[in-house]
């Protein structure tokens, strides 16, 4: 939960048309009172709590009081000319080290920096949520506000999360820094930068299909060497003869998979894995390149 977000929420008018509260006030009721929690067209106006269900009124506002304009408060820090540099760093397990990008960005003059040992495979990443929030709130205040990072992959691995990133960042007019890489430089997703971005990102996807794509061609030789390999033992003809209707439909066997439910065994519910239905695609078409008359009957 990001700290003060009410400030965050008050930096902007309230957009309902039975509220229009100005800036740095808190929302109103028709009955002329502090709201509860404000108005969710307002809270919606932060990147960072889009997601939110509700945002409460803080008491400091008293909610349920007579509704008052508040004035609003001057920014104390930091001036608009200032541009502030927030540094994020990453390992993913606590075997790694993370002190040479925290003295990377250190020297680079980031005024603060975030770090964390967490897998970019963890959907929230606490360290990274409160960078982009303080990021967000230096914008609010006018400083020019970039976000370094010592390469790409700390940053985030897949083609969506890195787009999911950069479009937070272009939301809130905030740039991005990669120290080292083959983005190392300055980049702005609102500008220039978002298609450079984006191809990057898309590489990223492709580099960890082409690992997934050379992991099953590494277990399907150590099957050829007579290694057993991990998985499920699939023999439902069911299963089978809808995996084979699928195939024709040019389903991937990630697709394939995901509509594949087993039916017994230890793993009774689950859906079998690609490398499995291709096990078991390719001992079909085996048998069947022996004895035509097998495919009728694997039906």
């Amino acid at each position: 939960m990001i700290t003060d977000q009410y400030r965050l929420v008050e930096s902007h008018a309230c957009p309902m048309s039975t509220c229009q509260v100005p800036t740095g006030s808190p929302c109103r009721t028709t009955s002329g009172k502090v709201a509860l929690k404000y108005h969710t067209a307002r809270f919606q106006l932060v990147p960072a709590l889009r997601s939110e269900l509700h945002v409460a009124t803080p008491a400091v506002r008293h909610p349920g009081s007579a509704w008052q304009a508040l004035p609003v408060a001057k920014p104390t820090a930091p001036a608009v000319s200032m541009e502030v540099r927030l540094g994020y760093a990453r390992v993913s397990s606590r075997t790694q080290e993370i002190q040479s990008q925290a003295d990377a960005l250190e020297e680079s003059g980031v005024h603060r920096l975030f770090q964390e040992q967490i897998s970019t495979r963890v959907r929230e990443r606490p360290e990274m949520k409160a960078a982009l929030a303080a990021a967000r709130e230096y914008r609010s205040l006018g400083a020019k506000v970039t976000l370094v990072v010592h390469e790409m992959k700390r940053l985030g691995r897949g083609a969506l999360e890195l787009l999911k990133v950069a479009e937070e960042l272009r939301d809130a007019e905030i740039e991005l820094e990669f120290l080292t890489g083959p983005l190392a430089g300055k980049h702005d997703p609102a500008g220039h930068g978002a298609a450079l971005f984006a191809f990057f990102a898309a590489m990223a996807e492709s580099e960890r299909d082409y690992i997934r794509d050379k992991t099953l061609e590494g277990q399907e030789t150590a099957r050829k060497n007579g290694k057993a390999i991990g998985g499920v033992k699939v023999s439902d003809e069911d299963m089978l003869a809808t995996a084979l209707r699928l195939r024709e439909e040019e389903l991937s066997l990630r697709e394939i998979a995901a509509r594949l439910v087993i039916r017994t065994g230890k793993k009774r519910g689950h859906h079998p894995a690609p490398a499995t239905v291709m096990r078991m695609l390719r001992e079909h078409d085996e048998a069947t390149a022996l004895s035509p008359d097998l495919r009728s009957e694997s039906y």
